[in-house]
């Protein structure tokens, strides 16, 4: 079986995105490794998640085509899907702590979802499936 170890996400300070991640929607710092010449290996991961989940490795831009891809990762579309079993909680959560939701919450078929960005412009839907 594979499994996706994990993905991606180019980001311009480290430090900037380990604060929006971490504090404001509330991953969890899984590690954070001095690589040298300013690179560090950063992996976060949603809270409780299980040991074997999927990571998400903030990659810092390291020339103009990368630079050039931060906030714009998937072409203006929603690319990241954060799944919760308590959305109003969550939802709550990450408005108080100054998260930019660009809807209000609606009920789909499929469940719960509001799309929010990160702090580069990234859409992500915050979703509890029904």
């Amino acid at each position: 079986m594979s499994v996706i170890g994990q993905f991606s996400i180019v980001v311009d300070d480290y430090d900037d995105a380990i604060a929006f991640y971490c504090h404001k929607i509330g991953f969890d710092l899984i590690e954070d490794t001095d690589l040298g010449n300013g690179k560090r290996w950063v992996l976060i991961a949603p809270p409780r998640a299980p040991e074997n989940a999927t990571r998400i490795l903030l990659a810092k831009a390291g020339n103009y085509a990368q630079r050039n891809a931060i906030g714009n990762q998937t072409g203006g579309r929603v690319g990241f899907f954060l799944m919760t079993d308590d959305f109003e909680t969550d939802h709550a959560r990450m408005i108080e702590n100054g998260v930019r939701f660009l809807e209000s919450p609606r009920h789909e078929p499929y469940g719960i979802v509001a799309v929010f960005e990160d702090l580069y412009g990234n859409k992500w839907d915050l979703l509890q499936p029904a």
